[in-house]
């Protein structure tokens, strides 16, 4: 399910922009599809230090991605998106986050994962919440880490 990302997949990802629901919902700066594509074709050519971005595939297509950002060799930040819209209501987040997680712990040996999500995206805190994160204190935006523990637990 998931993959190194290569060039070619930022046209995909820059697609997605041609849709203004997904812009919103996925929290992206409204810019041209052109102008999305040479960003992502940026960060997969040369990403910025600490972040890994592994393609979400499904049937052979690329079905959105999932970071595992920081520097810190014990943390990461989870993030995951899956594009375009018609995909959505499938439970691919779900397995994307679940498949990341799964990488954190066991490729990466992490030993957390935090993650953040808007108060607004139902849809990503029932996620986090389903592989077992639990939420920390207020803030702006929700923010959940979660253990490897805890996610097997969640599994059972």
């Amino acid at each position: 399910m998931l993959r190194p990302l290569v060039p070619a997949d930022a046209a995909v990802i820059g697609r997605w922009a041609a849709d203004p629901e997904f812009v919103r919902a996925a929290e992206w700066t409204p810019r041209s599809i052109g102008e999305y594509e040479r960003h992502h074709r940026k960060i997969i050519q040369s990403p910025p230090p600490g972040l890994i971005r592994l393609g979400v595939l499904v049937d052979g297509e690329l079905a959105g991605y999932v970071d595992l950002h920081g520097e810190d060799q014990n943390h990461r930040e989870l993030g995951f998106l899956i594009g375009g819209r018609d995909r959505w209501g499938r439970g691919l987040g779900l397995q994307a986050a679940g498949a990341a997680l799964e990488y954190g712990f066991t490729v990466l040996n992490l030993r957390e994962i935090r993650a953040e999500a808007s108060e607004t995206n139902h849809r990503s805190i029932r996620i986090l919440t389903r592989l077992g994160f639990r939420r920390l204190g207020g803030a702006p935006n929700a923010r959940f880490v979660v253990d490897q523990l805890a996610v097997r637990r969640a599994r059972r």
